[in-house]
């Protein structure tokens, strides 16, 4: 299972996705957690040759619809995003 890590910082947040497997399709769906969470990635180096990692650094969207982010709601939306690869990798 890959490991997720999520820091608050000023600017947004780090989310940090590590796996000493490759993770064929993963960053489809950590991209598409970050779009359901209103995240604007302003910085983010991928690496899913012989193992998988995503540091990501992440803005909110300006949008006054859209509710609040914390840390925890990030790590929640991502691990949710992992579970799903997870079922469909599976298959």
């Amino acid at each position: 299972m890959p490991k997720l890590e999520v820091e608050t910082q000023e600017e947004g947040f780090v989310i940090k996705v590590l796996s000493e497997s490759s993770c064929q399709g993963l960053l489809v769906f950590i991209l598409e957690a970050f779009e359901e969470l209103g995240l604007d990635v302003l910085q983010a180096r991928v690496s899913c040759a012989h193992s998988f990692s995503i540091e990501a650094l992440g803005n909110k969207e300006n949008n006054e619809d859209t509710r609040p982010l914390d840390a925890q709601l990030v790590e929640q939306v991502v691990s949710q995003a992992i579970q799903n690869w997870r079922e469909v990798s599976q298959i």
